[in-house]
């Protein structure tokens, strides 16, 4: 009798797979509901944003799969795998419906969110124009390319194919290896800075001013728009009757029904419209007002996050003495812990100054450990393989022809998410990206779709590079190198592009760990730029006088919880006074922007000049108390005020003794920080908008 082999059946695999891939949706669902407005954002944009976040992270999942399925010494599978031929089709419906959504969908659904128009002809004509310029650079490198390959190999479906895919694979890498040399600085050192409660709050105190500057200059921005849109209101005759539904559709949206006074007057000149109305300029205003209401509301959110963190910090210094920490009644915090009910006073002092810190502090030490093993690992991978700190991780025995168990296959899965994170991270460090902004329960739909797009196109690059630290007989064995593998290795632009360049992440991770972007900005004359390094300008700036310094972050931030700022949490709720009443009672939105104006005259200054911030709050005298006192003590008071709310003279300051420019024959130098007016001074936030 012939013995009969029973292929293994993967029932339990195939269920975990299943809960696996639903757990994926559902934690990818919570995500959109957490930055989007779920019922009010149309499903032509929700469902591709879905798709690209969604298949990314099964990317994640599908890898440590791909190599538990390869099995090498006959005994079959033995953690959670699938059959070869349908992880083969998980890895081409992925690949080919991230590359879509990347390159095709997600860029044009972006650019007909954004357009301005009415009209979806209109929109799609505008989505088609902007990225026309992008996608016809690409098909000329693709042009190029096609030359080079029909020269090289033959010119045949399969190098035209192979051709997309390196050329997808070579720029997603550098994009990677890019944004992923940041993040993993950025990771291990932010935990351990958060874990000295002092230290964070003072940095946090050095970065309120810049935030703070930023939602002036938002709501100034909006309010200028808004008054274009009252004048256009006005106008009931010409070519504006053309377009009145136009024109009243943008007087009724979010934050346009505020008439109150914003805290810096615009310009005249930027509230004029032109005298005949066209649909261009109409678009283009509807554009600009969407940008602004959107970029108001980004700063509204994180001037709220850090003046409740800031509180929160300071409540956990304070209670060093007594040992109990509480943190008021305020009904928003920075975080869900202090609403626990079963932690005292003891008990929560102990958890946010000991056991909170000392866990930041274990975690940040065991991620620079994997960011150090990660650099290693790319640097030695062409060298010596099996030396991959990597490999050795999720290939004890690289000798050893058997497949990976469940364990290693959860070492796998933490290291791509490890990655991932690290890249994603990159992103907020390399601030480069304009206006784009995740903001809670309120982010621009164009900035979805680009922030989906980042996503999807860095994992498969990402995924495809962690497969280069095992040894070559485990890559080769997958189904996810037989897709892909052989196809980016069959062109030189390929083959051996994945070992050499990796190697460039030292480059970034250099910049990051030594501040080398804040060195050449201050090289450069832009170290007052809003964008500066806070730990950096701490280091510079102990003391925390002159400009931005954390004593005016920190008198900033006292005036928004004594009630006579932008944000007032002891006194309203701890919701932002730039948020409309609609939103405060759904808290789905900071969209709306009804501006609070306080009843004591003088308790909120204009915001003066950048470059020109009071480094002390000015003190507020009541008028009526004024009038009560005798001539002697009004002139105290006077006086009193004229001394406190001075600014410090710059020679006191401890900056160097400068000669004038008549004396140096320098004409270029000016104070605002040398050759930064050359290029129109201090940036604007938002201005800068990459494709």
């Amino acid at each position: 009798m012939f013995a009969v082999t029973v292929p293994p059946v993967s029932v339990g695999s195939n269920i975990f797979f299943a809960i696996a891939l639903l757990s994926i949706s559902v934690l990818v669902f919570l995500l959109l509901r957490r930055f989007l407005t779920v019922r009010s954002t149309p499903a032509y944009l929700l469902v591709p944003v879905f798709f690209a976040l969604a298949l990314p992270a099964s990317v994640v999942l599908l890898v440590p799969i791909d190599l538990a399925s390869s099995s090498r010494d006959g005994t079959g599978p033995k953690a959670i795998w699938l059959p070869a031929r349908v992880v083969l089709v998980c890895w081409r419906i992925a690949y080919w419906l991230i590359f879509a959504l990347t390159w095709a969908i997600l860029p044009l659904l972006g650019e007909y969110f954004d357009s301005g128009y009415r009209d979806p002809r209109a929109r799609i004509m505008y989505s088609l124009r902007s990225n026309a310029q992008y996608h016809a650079i690409v098909l000329a490198c693709g042009i190029v390319g096609l030359v080079y390959v029909s020269i090289s190999i033959g010119f045949d479906f399969r190098s035209i194919k192979s051709l997309v895919m390196a050329l997808a694979y070579v720029w997603g890498l550098v994009l990677a290896i890019s944004l992923m040399g940041h993040g993993l600085v950025s990771i291990p050192r932010s935990l351990i800075r958060n874990s000295n409660v002092s230290g964070r709050l003072r940095r946090l105190q050095v970065h309120a001013p810049k935030v703070h500057d930023r939602l002036m200059d938002a709501v100034n921005e909006l309010a200028s728009l808004n008054a274009q849109v009252a004048q256009l209101q006005q106008r009931k005759t010409g070519t504006a009757r053309d377009f009145q539904d136009w024109i009243e559709e943008l007087g009724e949206g979010p934050g346009s029904a505020d008439v109150r006074v914003p805290i810096l007057e615009a310009p005249e000149s930027s509230a004029t419209v032109p005298t005949i109305i066209t649909e261009r300029y109409l678009a283009d205003l509807t554009r600009r007002l969407q940008r602004a209401r959107h970029m108001k509301a980004r700063f509204v959110d994180e001037w709220d996050r850090l003046v409740l963190l800031a509180a929160d910090l300071q409540s956990i210094i304070n209670s060093a003495a007594s040992k109990k920490l509480e943190f008021g009644q305020a009904p928003r915090r920075s975080s869900c812990l202090p609403r626990a009910k079963f932690l005292t006073p003891h008990m929560r002092y102990h958890l946010y100054s000991n056991i909170i810190p000392s866990v930041r502090l274990v975690f940040g030490s065991l991620f620079a450990v994997a960011s150090i093993s990660i650099i290693w690992s790319e640097l030695i991978k062409s060298l010596a393989p099996h030396l991959s700190a990597v490999s050795l991780t999720v290939v004890p025995n690289y000798k050893d022809p058997k497949p990976l168990g469940f364990g290693n296959q959860l070492v796998t899965s933490a290291w791509l998410l490890y990655m991932c994170s690290a890249a994603m991270t990159g992103v907020n460090e390399v601030q480069v990206w304009g206006n784009r902004a995740l903001v809670r329960r309120n982010t621009y739909g164009e900035s979805a779709c680009w922030y989906a797009s980042l996503v999807a196109r860095l994992t498969v690059p990402i995924a495809y590079n962690f497969l280069t630290f095992l040894p070559k007989d485990f890559r080769r064995g997958t189904q996810f190198y037989d897709f892909l593998g052989k196809l980016i290795n069959l062109t030189p632009l390929g083959h051996g592009f994945d070992f050499i360049f990796p190697i460039f992440i030292l480059v970034p991770v250099c910049a990051t760990l030594f501040n080398l972007y804040g060195r050449v900005k201050r090289v450069f004359g832009f170290a007052n730029t809003d964008d500066d390094d806070d730990y950096a300008d701490l280091e510079n700036n102990p003391a925390g006088f002159g400009m931005g310094g954390w004593r005016e972050g920190r008198d900033l931030i006292e005036r928004e919880l004594n009630g006579f700022g932008s944000l007032a949490v002891s006194s309203r709720g701890a919701r932002s006074t730039w948020a409309s009443e609609s939103d405060r009672s759904d808290g789905d939105s900071f969209t709306s922007s009804r501006l609070r104006v306080p009843v004591a005259e003088g308790s909120r200054s204009p915001r003066p000049p950048t470059g020109q911030r009071p480094t002390t709050a000015p003190t507020v005298v009541d008028g009526e108390e004024e009038d009560d006192g005798n001539f002697f003590q009004s002139f105290a008071h006077r006086v009193r005020n004229t001394f406190e709310t001075s600014n410090t003279p710059r020679w006191l300051q401890g900056d160097n003794f400068r000669l004038p420019r008549w004396m140096t024959g320098d004409n270029t130098t000016t104070e605002d920080g040398g050759v930064s007016r050359l290029f129109g001074g201090r940036a604007v936030p938002g201005r800068l908008r990459l494709g």
